[in-house]
């Protein structure tokens, strides 16, 4: 009622609340559009009235293990001792063990350092007790303040600097707000946010292995595919002594992709690095920054551009989406690259009526590719290469092969579709694109080269009568 009657009285109109006292009792999101300096004045007068978050440090929970006799009574003195000191308990577990004293742990709010240490003083004097180290990701021991220990889990476990903790909180809630409302459990929500972050991290450094294979085309053209544990494919082709990559995966990785980049292409520090981008979608361009000249479609350089002026790219414009990819760019360290870098190879018409356009032709060294254009259905932009003198296509996020995956690229793919409630914009779009590009194949075998899973090996026969 106090912020909403500060908002009114600055003409400031609320367009989104969340509160749910089951996974944080102290933490109420509202989002509120108002121009700046009525947002400023907003500012100074929930700051008064102790609504916005201050700057304490909010690991205030301390574990506390007190070793009391096992007798009747025993705990009453810690307990009143706790009360003298006003202090809220978050967490109890004790068992009796069959000796004569028991473990008793209580898990206690307490806010700065000097209160802890006059605590432990006294309470030492009725019993052994000690402070016990606890991991927020393993378990939650009060959910007070279950936003800021869960956002705190995920950046310590990605090393992610301070500036990324507003956003993890407010995008962290708004998936929660919006799959609570399709009848999903919070909690398991929360749990697929840091089992993704978990995946993420532990693929790092040398535990970053993707599985990479070379697919002959000619005498002198090779495609070697990267397929990470997370993220995009990469796909590199060597053709004639020219060099182009295909999407780049995850900014998170880019110490690791550019040492692999170096040991398959020995002359790749001095090369003019060039790369095609399927589809503006955030495991797809992470890398982008890295490349010389980066070749797309015209919706896709226009969502790029939108990215780098600070606007929401064409997946954060889907409410159902936005969420996840605003952490997601968080958790792998996203920025968008230079708009001068961005060559459009083909200008499209705003409207396309069918599921699969042709825009134009792109050759490089002995390939011919025809470009296609999808409607929209995975990510306005989305294009498809097709080669049909050596039965090549590259097909983006249209086509992934799911009975290709590795066992970690399976794993990592199983949460986006729960967080984004479907990783296509349009599925059924996705699906009539996805059909019409197999129907352009002709007869012959073919590689096919997904963004997600091994290459595809695709053969079509037509019967003569």
């Amino acid at each position: 009622m106090k912020a909403s009657e500060c908002f009114a009285s600055l003409g400031i109109n609320i367009t989104r609340v969340s509160y749910n006292k089951a996974i944080d009792s102290h933490t109420l999101f509202i989002d509120a559009d108002g121009d700046p300096e009525q947002l400023s004045k907003a500012d100074d007068k929930l700051k008064k009235i102790g609504y916005l978050l201050t700057e304490k440090n909010e690991n205030n929970i301390v574990l506390l293990e007190f070793m009391i006799r096992d007798t009747p009574g025993s705990v009453t003195d810690i307990l009143k001792l706790i009360n003298q000191f006003r202090l809220n308990i978050s967490y109890i577990s004790s068992q009796e063990n069959g000796t004569n004293y028991q473990a008793f742990k209580m898990g206690l709010f307490i806010e700065n350092d000097s209160v802890l240490k006059e605590f432990l003083s006294e309470a030492q004097e009725l019993c052994p007790v000690r402070v016990l180290d606890y991991n927020h990701s393993n378990r939650v021991f009060d959910n007070t303040i279950f936003y800021q220990s869960f956002v705190s889990g995920l950046m310590q476990m990605m090393h992610l600097s301070e500036d990324k903790r507003n956003d993890l909180l407010i995008n962290a809630n708004m998936v929660m707000q919006m799959l609570d409302e399709k009848g999903l459990s919070p909690f398991k929500i929360f749990e697929s946010i840091s089992r993704f972050a978990e995946l993420l991290s532990m693929c790092r450094g040398e535990a970053f292995l993707p599985r990479i294979t070379r697919h002959s085309v000619t005498e002198n053209t090779e495609i070697i595919l990267i397929e990470p544990p997370c993220g995009s494919n990469t796909a590199i082709i060597r053709s004639c002594g020219e060099t182009l990559f295909v999407d780049c995966g995850y900014a998170l990785y880019r110490e690791e992709m550019v040492k692999l980049f170096r040991s398959l292409i020995p002359d790749y520090d001095k090369m003019t690095k060039r790369i095609f981008v399927t589809h503006a979608d955030v495991d797809h361009c992470g890398l982008l920054p890295l490349f010389d000249e980066i070749l797309t479609s015209r919706k896709t350089k226009d969502c790029l551009e939108l990215e780098h002026r600070g606007c929401n790219g064409y997946r954060e414009q889907n409410p159902l989406h936005k969420p996840y990819v605003s952490i997601c760019k968080a958790l792998t360290f996203y920025r968008p690259p230079e708009p001068d870098k961005v060559v459009v190879m083909w200008d499209t018409p705003n409207e396309q009526e069918e599921p699969l356009a042709q825009m134009g032709f792109f050759d490089f060294g002995e390939l011919h590719f025809e470009a296609y254009q999808g409607k929209g259905g995975h990510l306005p932009g989305e294009t498809v290469l097709i080669d049909y003198t050596h039965h090549l296509t590259f097909t983006g996020d249209i086509y992934v092969n799911i009975r290709g995956m590795t066992r970690e690229q399976y794993a990592y793919n199983q949460y986006a579709p729960v967080l984004m409630t479907s990783v296509d914009t349009d599925p059924e779009l996705c699906a009539a694109e996805r059909n019409a590009i197999f129907q352009r194949l002709g007869a012959g075998d073919w590689k096919i080269f997904g963004a997600h899973g091994m290459m595809k090996e695709y053969s079509l026969s037509i019967a003569q009568t």
